[in-house]
């Protein structure tokens, strides 16, 4: 089933209109007409080659909403015409202890997760195409259902990205009243970090390093904003945050933050930087049991539950729509910081 898209044919090549082949539904296949796709940064990072094992043609796109135009004799929990979304996992091996846990991020079979786009994580088998196309089937298990108004579709696409990447963390330790947490970076991933840790009712202070976001991070719901360069507003935040969540992805020094943790708390990377960190101190950890943590987006039932609160709660990502025919435009200034907070492309631009 051939179907429209924007590819990388190399990575020094422009992403262009292309044909790409779509399976048609198996059993247990649905196959979605896709309406919106967030712009991640992994998208960029793949479109230009710039992360091992890439594999061309590549379609990135890996926060994917749509309608369900087709579903095959086995699918039970989603029909034609609902509102799904598909995120960063297309497959597991659904057999090993984080499958059955549904934990598929951490899927422990030979090949990982197989990636939305770029295949499975260890490089074998085919390679898979994103959602800067115009439909995609998808096995059922990794479809999701969307329970926001038509009206905010645009705004839940990066949720399947951004948004189960910061509630993973947030969830795994325990963020609600009484807590007090910290959102280090407020971009696509932080923007959301902040709105969600608010949302489940959590002390936030975000930290940035420009003083021209402060009042962006107070709309977006933090209580309190920090900048990171100044060691006395730091300083006075010693020792009393049970968590904060590192959204950063630029390499920079942990052991301030880490210096802000109480007793047991925990620094948790999400930002992939292009260069390793610095090695951390290691007495800060030490001496008060703090820990330093990473966490990979999340898995089909937390991002099925995270889905669900943010339609409860009227949450969706802070956006800018864009034609499919602007991507590369909208790369452009993505690595300007130039965005607030998400590119989305409409994909009716693609048909």
């Amino acid at each position: 089933m051939q179907t429209r898209a924007f590819a990388a044919q190399s990575a020094t090549t422009p992403l262009a209109e292309t044909l790409i082949d779509r399976r048609e539904p198996g059993h247990r296949d649905v196959l979605i007409d896709i309406l919106y796709c967030g712009v991640c940064h992994s998208d960029l990072h793949t479109a230009r080659g710039e992360w091992a094992g890439v594999r061309f043609p590549a379609v990135p796109g890996h926060e994917i909403v749509g309608r369900v135009t087709q579903v095959g004799g086995e699918v039970s929990r989603v029909a034609v015409g609902d509102l799904v979304g598909v995120g960063c996992m297309v497959d597991s091996c659904r057999t090993c202890p984080s499958c059955h846990e549904g934990l598929e991020q951490y899927c422990e079979g030979p090949h990982g997760f197989q990636q939305t786009y770029n295949g499975w994580l260890d490089g074998s088998g085919e390679n898979t195409l994103g959602g800067y196309s115009a439909a995609i089937t998808v096995d059922e298990h990794f479809v999701l259902k969307v329970n926001h108004g038509e009206a905010d579709l645009a705004g839940v696409a990066p949720l399947l990205c951004a948004g189960i990447t910061t509630w993973s963390p947030l969830r795994h330790w325990g963020t609600g009243p009484g807590k007090k947490v910290g959102v280090s970076g407020i971009g696509g991933l932080g923007h959301m970090g902040i709105k969600l840790a608010h949302a489940l009712g959590a002390h936030i202070v975000a930290f940035t390093t420009s003083e021209s976001k402060r009042q962006a991070a107070h709309d977006l719901g933090a209580d309190e904003v920090v900048i990171s360069r100044d060691p006395e507003a730091m300083a006075a935040h010693a020792r009393s945050f049970d968590l904060i969540v590192d959204t950063v992805a630029a390499s920079h020094d942990l052991d301030p933050f880490i210096n802000l943790l109480r007793r047991d708390g925990a620094l948790v990377l999400v930002g992939a930087p292009e260069h390793p960190h610095p090695s951390p101190s290691v007495f800060p950890m030490l001496l008060a049991r703090r820990s330093l943590a990473g966490s990979a987006i999340g898995g089909i039932p937390e991002t099925q539950e995270m889905l669900d609160f943010c339609a409860e709660h009227g949450i969706t990502a802070d956006i800018e729509m864009i034609a499919m025919q602007d991507i590369e435009a909208a790369y452009a200034r993505m690595l300007k910081s130039d965005v607030k907070y998400r590119f989305v492309i409409d994909m009716a631009s693609l048909k």
